[in-house]
């Protein structure tokens, strides 16, 4: 309960919880995470080897009136694979207040998402722009040789550099706006959680260095997606968070789709979400530790209005854009999706399969596609629906457990062709099966199938 109410950013009740407890746990929660004062003596229990003289020599805590209160933010963060430590600034749940515009974030949802969805091959050389506290770094530590991360912000390279030796991690650690810190260098794989938050550029409206990359509307992301082909080998990977602004009957492929005209890359974006203009401005006015309903939350609130009014914005894409620079010579390929439900968790296993899946599309025609055999794969289920008493379904899809959870409607041959995929035959010899049950010519079947079948494969439901 006290979990669930800190993920709502309610403290009280692990507040509660830990008031009086001498469990070691319960004292290094109250102190680093809620930013409750602790007593010398229950420090002294809670860390027998480093005491509370320790843990002022090391600059994470400070004393007053001889009870010590903590300095920055230090918590335990893993995966099921690996755990590690992480140092960042004090949130504003610990400090109480609104955040000073050089907060260092630490483990956020934002930085979540992007660990989640990052796909993970072995690689030599990676990158991470906008590093922050380190949490990314932490990630790509498990699969890349050599690292590199760049931050605009020096007091947040002085986190990532104090998170990165807690955990015995060796990294590049380089002062710098974006890709500035690496020019002419190119990597295999390249991440960033960016400041892509739409700011207004308006007197009294704070600029947070984690979240205000300093230009009007969405042209940071924009241009860091334009600028990512020069930083990647060929078959290189770049994946980065990212918020988008569309005007009235904009639609926001046409607006992303923009971004990669020109640049050679492919491009895999996936929209998570849309707000409109109110939403966005409540979300971010409120994000620096501005509570709704003080003076200083109805002027930030406003002056977003106001910048969205004058621009003509009327609402806010938020999605994940992966990029890949081809290994071959040809043309670059682009696929727009909005996926708004439950992915799975991690997304970087299907990531990386996506990218594979539409790489070998984009490099065999529709002769290779049909002279393979196809497999469905495990976590596919078929849905029909129809009228009771009627023989025939009415509607007939198949859904996939895992991945992106594409449910996709199937036609009656694409659905004879995906009930008989069990890799022993190619999808032409069992277009050649189709024809013959349905009476039609094999060439008219093959073109009834094709389209179903490019889109089950890119999203991994035939294998």
């Amino acid at each position: 309960m006290a979990v669930a109410a800190l993920h709502r950013e309610q403290p009280l009740p692990a507040v509660r919880v830990t008031e009086g407890s001498s469990d070691p746990v319960a004292v290094l929660c109250r102190l680093f995470a809620l930013g409750r004062e602790v007593g010398r003596t229950q420090l002294d229990d809670a860390l027998p080897r480093l005491g509370a003289d320790g843990l002022l020599r090391l600059g994470l805590v400070v004393e007053h009136d001889g009870v010590l209160a903590a300095a920055c933010d230090l918590r335990p963060y893993a995966t099921e694979q690996e755990s590690w430590w992480v140092v960042s600034d004090r949130s504003e749940m610990a400090t109480g207040g609104p955040l000073p515009t050089d907060h260092v974030l630490g483990i956020g949802g934002a930085s979540t998402t992007l660990a989640s969805w990052a796909p993970r091959p072995r690689v030599e050389r990676a990158l991470d722009i906008g590093t922050g506290s380190g949490v990314q770094v932490l990630h790509l530590a498990g699969h890349a040789a050599y690292l590199v991360a760049t931050d605009v912000s020096q007091r947040a390279l002085a986190f990532a550099r104090f998170t990165l030796a807690l955990n015995g991690v060796d990294a590049q650690l380089r002062p710098g706006s974006l890709l500035e810190p690496v020019a002419g260098e190119q990597f295999d794989l390249v991440v960033s959680n960016p400041p892509f938050v739409i700011t207004p550029r308006r007197t009294g409206v704070p600029l947070y260095e984690y979240r205000d990359g300093g230009r009007a509307g969405d042209s940071l992301v924009a241009g860091l997606v334009r600028d990512l082909r020069d930083h990647l080998r060929p078959g290189g990977v770049g994946q980065l968070l990212a918020n988008w602004e569309l005007r009235p009957g904009e639609d926001w492929t046409e607006h992303v789709r923009g971004w990669f005209e020109g640049t050679g890359l492919d491009g895999w974006v996936v929209q998570r979400e849309e707000q409109d203009v109110a939403d966005y401005a409540e979300t971010w006015a409120r994000d620096g530790g501005h509570q709704p309903g003080t003076a200083g939350f109805d002027d930030l609130y406003a002056a977003w209005l106001d910048d969205f009014a004058e621009r003509g914005i009327e609402r806010l894409g938020f999605g994940v854009v992966t990029v890949q620079r081809p290994g071959t010579e040809r043309e670059p390929w682009l696929d727009l999706m909005d996926v708004r439900g439950p992915v799975a968790s991690p997304m970087g296993p299907t990531v990386l399969t996506g990218l594979r899946a539409r790489t070998w599309l984009a490099e065999h025609g529709d002769d290779d596609l049909l002279d393979t055999p196809w497999q469905v794969a495990d976590d596919v289920t078929e849905v029909r629906t129809g009228r009771p008493g009627e023989p025939d379904p009415q509607v007939i899809q198949v859904r996939q457990g895992g991945g992106l959870g594409r449910a996709v409607r199937l036609d009656t041959l694409p659905a004879g062709l995906v009930g008989a995929c069990d890799g022993e035959l190619t999808a032409r010899q069992l277009c050649s099966g189709l024809a013959v049950l349905t009476e039609h010519p094999v060439a008219e079947v093959e073109q009834a199938v094709l389209p179903t079948l490019r889109e089950l494969v890119k999203d991994g439901l035939l294998r």
